[in-house]
């Protein structure tokens, strides 16, 4: 008849589940799952860093996007899962360095233990006789263990010297799991405080720091988007150099954005030049240059002649040669409302098929292509639509001779009639900057719980925590002396540190006579 295991009380499966969470193994379980959840965020467009790219995920995969959408994969690091990784970490974390802090602060008072009788059970150990009293054997000893906490015992004429030295080790262990903890919670913090937004200007024309300004925007939950800092820019000029010649012709050079700047209303305009990975600083955000493309002004009058669109456009970049897309809406025109999607070529000649292509990045030949709805574009109903799409529900496209799409061939300067009546016009091409805005508080703590890290991890690795014994004892006219050393970490060098203390402690002694192993 075997005996039944009384089942675990809530006290002490609360104890058991807690003793389990914040062991080391667990901590480091936690650790590597965190780093497995966040892969996603890599191999997946983020909403918080590019939502743009999410739209065209969902564009270009419509059955898997929405699957991986309710999972959160396209906003890894605020999904439920992600969280409970980074908590549980954080907990571990902290329950394994109380107690081992507390056990690391008794151990800075405690002593160094009493020698064993048998040296030779020891890993490494050594004896050899000398003329030398004990206490100058004990008085050698102590010289040649420096910095190493020290105890010596006499009794009679038997003395013992014990030491212990290494207790940085255990240090560099807590300080880089406290560091740890620094990094997670001053990423916590300026993600729950902090705040990102994107937001495209043109050439010539300016941003508020205002909700209603951005393009996209997240912030964390704690963040109070009434306070934000009330600053302005305006992009004066924008610099794009590409390689012009060689096997990398096309590709980026330097990218450069000049303008003015206002920190508060009241004071007056600075001057700014942004380069990419050299941000602005204003009031605590961040701005960086993260994109650009090109802008083409565009003018178009309605059927009764009037003026009912002259503005900036941004089309966004889709390829290597500047290839963009952009959509165009005329809600002022009359009768009807236009809207117009199509393409813009930086340099444009014409492809194998006859049908224009972009053969370099910088606008040396600008061609705009566009096909023309007219009706309702629905910015009436109340709800957000994105500026690069174009809602078609109520609307028909102007159709050609020919049955298809009515086209738009334009190059810069040129005007064309428009089916309905009207015109559009082409009237010269700017280039737009993609900023992005970002403030995250206590940024560089993160920064300092890394580097105290790597310290204490360089300590961990390099210091030796070591118990050393020597004992002398007097017999007849010589003092024999045994010496043992005990690693608390196995290493394999043991033997070979003990022929070289052995070395300078008989050389302290003034004797270089052979050792007994």
């Amino acid at each position: 008849m075997t005996n039944a295991v009384p089942a675990l009380g809530q006290r002490e499966f609360t104890r058991w589940f807690w003793r389990q969470l914040t062991s080391m193994r667990t901590a480091l379980f936690l650790l590597l799952l965190l780093a497995i959840t966040a892969v996603p965020g890599s191999l997946y467009p983020q909403r918080s860093v590019d939502p743009r790219n999410v739209e065209a995920y969902f564009i270009e995969h419509p059955k898997s996007a929405p699957v991986l959408d309710k999972l959160g994969f396209f906003s890894v690091y605020t999904s439920p899962w992600f969280s409970a990784v980074y908590l549980l970490l954080l907990v571990s974390l902290v329950g394994c360095i109380l107690p081992r802090s507390f056990v690391y602060l008794r151990a800075l008072r405690a002593r160094p233990p009493k020698a064993p009788k048998n040296f030779s059970r020891l890993p490494a150990s050594a004896s050899f006789e000398t003329e030398a009293s004990v206490d100058d054997v004990l008085k050698a000893g102590r010289r040649t263990l420096g910095r190493a906490r020290v105890d010596t015992v006499t009794e009679g004429d038997v003395g013992e010297l014990r030491a212990e030295k290494g207790f940085l080790r255990e240090a560099g262990n807590l300080v880089f799991h406290i560091s740890v903890v620094v990094v997670l919670l001053g990423v916590a913090f300026g993600t729950l405080f902090g705040y990102r937004g994107t937001a495209i200007v043109a050439e010539g024309q300016g941003f508020s720091n205002t909700l209603a300004q951005y393009d996209d925007f997240g912030s964390g939950s704690l963040f109070n988007t009434d306070k934000l800092p009330p600053f302005s820019m305006t992009l004066d000029k924008f610099t794009a150099r590409f390689q012009l010649t060689g096997p990398q012709r096309g590709a980026p050079r330097a990218f450069e954005a000049t303008g003015r700047y206002t920190p508060t209303p009241s004071s007056a305009e600075r001057p700014f030049d942004i380069t990419v990975n050299h941000p602005l600083k204003i009031n605590g955000t961040s701005v960086y240059l993260v994109g650009q493309g090109y802008a083409p002004v565009i003018k178009v009058t309605d059927a009764q002649g009037h003026v009912a669109f002259d503005d900036a456009v941004p089309f966004l970049p889709t390829d290597p040669s500047y290839t963009s897309t952009g959509v165009v809406k005329v809600p002022d025109a009359k009768p009807e409302q236009l809207g117009f999607q199509g393409f813009f070529l930086p340099t444009a000649v014409a492809g194998k098929d006859g049908v224009a292509i972009s053969a370099f990045p910088a606008a040396a030949n600008p061609h705009l292509g566009l096909f023309v709805w007219h009706g309702d574009l629905g910015l009436d109903t109340g709800l957000s639509q994105s500026v690069y799409v174009l809602d078609k529900a109520k609307m028909k496209q102007y159709m050609g001779s020919d049955g298809k799409g009515f086209p738009v061939s334009l190059n810069e300067g040129q005007t064309q009639k428009l089916p309905g009546g009207g015109t559009i016009q082409y009237v010269k091409t700017l280039q737009f900057v993609r900023f992005q805005f970002s403030s995250s508080p206590l940024v560089k703590v993160p920064l300092f719980g890394v580097a105290a890290g790597v310290l204490g991890l360089i300590l961990s690795l390099s210091i030796k925590p070591r118990r050393t014994w020597i004992r002398a004892r007097r017999e007849g006219s010589r003092t024999v002396v045994e010496v043992a050393v005990l690693d608390r970490v196995p290493r394999d060098d043991l033997p070979a540190d003990l022929d070289d203390f052995l070395q300078r402690f008989r050389e302290s002694l003034g004797e270089t006579q052979e050792t007994t192993q």
